[in-house]
């Protein structure tokens, strides 16, 4: 007689267990920068946020008198 393991399938990994541990393994993977490189890049990107919002504004409000002036032409 044959055992019942011998001619069971081998059980399939769970789909999230294998996500996980694929994810874990990417992840050990980055070179990760220093926190002085982190800081000065999280500024610049602050900095680039605030001049762009800035910007934006400036052509919102020039495009709101644009079209207040047409508006008031007709």
């Amino acid at each position: 007689m044959m055992s019942h393991s011998a001619s069971a399938k081998p059980k399939s990994e769970n789909a999230l267990v294998r996500y996980f541990r694929d994810t874990r393994a990417e992840v050990s993977k980055v070179t990760w920068p220093t926190r002085e490189t982190g800081l000065r890049l999280t500024g610049i990107v602050l900095a680039v946020t605030v001049v762009s919002g800035i910007f934006l504004w400036i052509v919102d409000s020039a495009f709101n008198v644009v079209v207040a002036a047409l508006i008031g032409a007709l």
